[in-house]
């Protein structure tokens, strides 16, 4: 997105109004309680298109929100919107709707062990959601190394990711395996590696998303 006026075009939530019911008070974690304290709009000119500010009241902790938030222009579809907000909550409590379930548990656990300081415990959950990504994708292997292999030598995982995969599964292992005279786990390699499975998992599920998400507005277009 390189302009505002871009945004809710093409990638974002079903509907053409704000989905109040996602966002999350930072403050105090509740979800979807809120009431408007104040909105605004500007419109694009010589053009239907307009962005929403939108400063919403936390019904819970009276904590506030700002939301900037806008639909796409045409509504096709029956109408796609996208929005960002300002703070967000630091705490991670859902995975994105598209990633299979069992790849966004153990993703979830990771963040909040990176979070909470526990770095060995990260690298493992990092390790796990690697493993179970890998065999969502088909992969085959005795272990996670040789699962790692068969999926480049297919391509579907190319040399950068294959190089990171590895990465992963080598701080996972020393963390899941560990040796009496080991040290523990550096917090700057937990970080980096839950932040290397962030890539991965972009490239494996949230890319092919999007373009599916413009494939098929591509369809409803015609």
């Amino acid at each position: 997105m390189d302009s505002w006026w871009q945004l809710g075009e093409g990638i974002g939530q079903r509907g053409a109004t704000l989905a109040v019911y996602q966002i999350t008070c930072p403050f105090c974690m509740e979800r979807g309680n809120f009431k408007t304290a104040f909105h605004a709009e500007k419109k694009k000119p010589a053009s239907d298109k307009k962005l929403n500010f939108e400063t919403l009241e936390c019904g819970n902790c009276a904590g506030y929100v700002m939301v900037l938030w806008s639909a796409n222009e045409f509504n096709y579809g029956g109408g796609i919107h996208n929005y960002k907000v300002l703070p967000w909550p630091l705490k991670f409590e859902k995975y994105p709707e598209h990633w299979p379930e069992a790849i966004g548990r153990y993703w979830l656990q990771a963040k909040r062990n990176i979070r909470d300081e526990n770095y060995d415990a990260a690298a493992v959950m990092a390790r796990s959601a690697l493993q179970i990504a890998l065999r969502e994708c088909k992969a085959k292997g005795k272990n996670l190394k040789q699962e790692i292999d068969d999926l480049a030598e297919k391509g579907i995982l190319p040399p950068i990711m294959k190089d990171w995969s590895d990465h992963v599964r080598e701080l996972g292992n020393d963390s899941a395996h560990p040796d009496p005279l080991q040290g523990p786990t550096d917090p700057q390699d937990a970080r980096d590696i839950v932040r290397f499975l962030d890539f991965l998992l972009e490239f494996l599920y949230t890319l092919p998303h999007r373009i599916q998400q413009y494939r098929e507005r591509g369809k409803k277009g015609t």
